[in-house]
Formats: C-alpha cells, sequence, structure tokens
C-alpha cells in the first residue's frame, strides 16, 4: 500500500483537484485507491460526490480518539465506498477538522495519529491519495508522518515558489525526526497556459528548482476541469475527453510506471 500525500501550504494551486482526480484516476485502471480528506473545508469530500458533514464519524473522530456510542471510532468506520467509481473509497472530512489541532495538543504522539490509524487498514489498498489542508499545522504533520511520499502541485503562476522553502523545511524535519522514508514523489505543475510566456518561464524555474523531480504530465488551465466539483464527479466522469482528464490519467499513468 502506498501512500502519497498532496501537499502545499500555499491555498489555489490545484491540490484538491490534484488528490480528487488522481485517486479517480488510480481507481480507474482498477488499483483499489482510498482518498483522504484531510482539510476541514471538505473540498475533496463534495468534490467526489458526497454531501459535507453527511456523517456521524469523520476523520476528525479517528484523529482526536472520539468515541461514539461508547466504543472507539475506528478508521474501517468511516470508509465510503464510492458509488461512482467501483475502486474508489473516501474518508471524508467535517468542520470540526478545524479544531482538531487543539484537542491534539495534549495528546501523546499527537503527530502519529493518523499513521497509527492507517495501520489499521494497511494492505487493504494499492494506493491511499491524502488530501492536505493548506497550512504547515499539527493536520499536516499528521499526513506527513503517515505518508510514504508527497506530491507537491504548483501553479504556473506569478509567486508560483514562494514559500515552496518552509514547506520544503518542514518535509526535511519530519524525515528527521518523525518520518525517514518520506520522499517527494514529485512535483507537478499546474494551471499551466501554453499561450503565456509566464506560464512557460514558471515551468522553466520549477523544473530548474526541482531537477528531475517534476512530472512530465502537466495540467492545464481547464473550464472543464473547473466546473466537475460543482457537479460532485471527477473529471473523467464530468468529461473524459478533456485536457484535464487527459492530464491526470496520465498522472496516474508516471506515478504506477514509477513504482514499477
Amino acid at each position: 500500500m502506498k501512500i502519497i500525500a498532496v501537499c502545499n501550504q500555499k491555498g489555489g494551486v490545484g491540490k484538491t483537484t490534484t488528490a480528487i482526480n488522481l485517486a479517480a484516476c488510480l481507481a480507474a485502471t482498477e488499483k483499489k485507491t482510498l482518498l483522504v480528506d484531510m482539510d476541514a473545508q471538505c473540498n475533496a469530500t463534495t468534490g467526489i460526490g458526497l454531501e459535507k458533514d453527511s456523517r456521524d464519524v469523520s476523520v476528525y473522530d479517528v484523529l482526536t480518539n472520539q468515541k461514539k456510542n461508547g466504543a472507539q471510532a475506528s478508521i474501517k468506520e468511516v470508509i465510503i465506498p464510492s458509488e461512482q467509481i467501483t475502486y474508489l473509497d473516501i474518508i471524508p472530512s467535517t468542520v470540526d477538522l478545524a479544531g482538531a489541532e487543539i484537542e491534539l495538543v495534549n495528546v501523546i504522539a499527537r503527530e502519529r495519529q493518523l499513521a497509527n490509524a492507517l495501520d489499521d487498514i494497511r494492505g487493504a489498498y494499492d494506493y491511499v491519495i491524502i488530501d492536505s489542508p493548506p497550512s504547515l499545522g499539527l493536520i499536516t504533520i499528521n499526513v506527513l508522518t503517515a505518508t510514504d511520499s508527497v506530491l507537491i502541485p504548483i501553479q504556473c503562476e506569478y509567486y508560483a515558489l514562494e514559500g515552496l522553502a518552509e514547506l520544503l523545511n518542514t518535509i526535511r524535519l519530519v524525515q528527521k525526526n518523525l518520518n525517514r522514508n518520506l520522499v517527494i514523489e514529485g512535483v507537478l505543475l499546474t494551471m499551466y497556459d501554453s499561450r503565456l510566456n509566464l506560464s512557460k518561464q514558471v515551468a522553466e524555474d520549477v523544473r530548474n528548482c526541482f531537477s528531475g523531480k517534476v512530472f512530465d504530465s502537466i495540467v492545464p488551465r481547464n473550464v472543464k476541469l473547473s466546473e466537475s466539483p460543482s457537479f460532485g464527479k471527477p473529471i473523467i466522469l464530468y468529461d473524459i475527453m478533456s485536457s484535464g482528464a487527459e492530464s491526470y490519467l496520465s498522472l496516474a499513468k508516471e506515478i504506477m510506471q514509477n513504482d514499477v
């Protein structure tokens, strides 16, 4: 079971879009895949077609060791099979997750809550894709401690590399103290517009900065890709012929080839 975190503390870079569509494309190739929403905004939850706050238990209950009806909430309780794609399951988030960092302050080994929970389902999936929150707080530390690799989406716009030093420093600290096996899966260029010199320049800068770590797949600016979350569908179900669908299918293929 390979766990991949989609992570960037900068908002609006296509992080949730990437998590949803990468998970959907992996599942479409008949890889048993789990999408974990670790963002209190619940965008991955609603973007995959689930109602926000529609469940009695969520990833919040697992992280904070909450008890439901006198029994400990387990990660298996919060997994929901997708009604859209056969090989895809989802662990939804709720707005309660926003308060989890405060509640975890006095918890022993608080950085390992997610890792310990995922151990209970190890081997049940080929891939686990985690949508991280747009911050470098305790929830993100939990994600990085639990994961095998980090996929970093970077938008091809001005200030694209701003703040990445903090993310890379956090990754190094987690590697040193909490998760020695953590690696960078790769950097994904998003919101690319081939008509703009700026997009081409940013792409070149990113390739120079992350030599050998940038995916060949590039996600373009695509109207269908922007529309699909409002319909609660991944792009391969909303418009399989779109350039966005082509890009994420290509990304899934790259990741699978890298694992061979």
